[in-house]
């Protein structure tokens, strides 16, 4: 009689266990279904408006669309898949090409900031300042007569910057400089006859006949000009 006892009660404990686990299973179920109703009641508003969009945008087609048509672009689609995927792999190499090419930018960035700090730093930036300074001062006090006259004279003017700075021209002003800048002896000292006796010297007779030669020049000059 125990033993039947026994076997009674273990029959209602898994009983008991199986009726749990059923309930479990239903409350589980429960809650999807639950959450499947929620889910389609959020769905099938935006499904409905997507076939009333979708409704409107065939209507506004109208008679151009044809069914046959979707199916003639979805084989020629099929039909030159090599083509699109030639055309994936361009985009992707493209895309490599656009990596490196930002790369390289970003260096030559940095290369032309380091560039422009040296030449910062060498006064190349405060040396334009100041030369844009000199244009300034030349639009302003230079009229457009003035600059009519520079370019009817350019010619000329070239050419005797072209004649001075020749070696020659330029080791004689270099001359004329350091003689202009040797101390002469005081009134006292120089007599008459003492530049009487520099006429002796070579040097001192080419000199004057450079001088006299500018003389010429410069009568000549004024004699054209009246």
């Amino acid at each position: 009689m125990a033993d039947d006892l026994a076997l009674l009660h273990q029959k209602v404990d898994a009983l008991t266990e199986q009726v749990a686990a059923l309930t479990s299973y239903a409350v589980i179920q429960q809650k999807r279904l639950q959450e499947f109703e929620e889910l389609k009641n959020d769905v099938i508003p935006m499904v409905n408006h997507m076939i009333k969009l979708t409704i409107d945008e065939l209507a506004e087609i109208g008679t151009e669309f044809a069914v046959e048509d979707l199916f003639f672009l979805l084989k020629r689609i099929i039909r030159n898949t090599h083509l699109w995927l030639g055309m994936l792999d361009r985009i992707e190499a493209l895309m490599g090409v656009t990596d490196e090419a930002e790369l390289l930018g970003k260096q030559v960035f940095n290369v032309a900031v380091e560039q422009l700090d040296q030449f910062e730093r060498n006064g190349y930036f405060e040396f334009a300042r100041e030369g844009w300074r000199i244009v300034e001062r030349i639009v302003t006090d230079f009229s457009q007569e003035d600059v009519q006259a520079l370019g009817d004279n350019i010619v000329i003017i070239l050419n005797t910057v072209r004649n001075m700075t020749q070696p020659e021209i330029m080791a004689l002003a270099n001359n004329a400089v350091g003689a202009i800048q040797e101390d002469i002896p005081d009134q006292g000292q120089v007599s008459t006859w003492a530049l009487l006796r520099e006429l002796s010297n070579p040097k001192v007779r080419r000199g004057m006949a450079r001088l006299i030669n500018l003389l010429k020049a410069l009568d000549a000059q004024s004699n054209t000009q009246n």
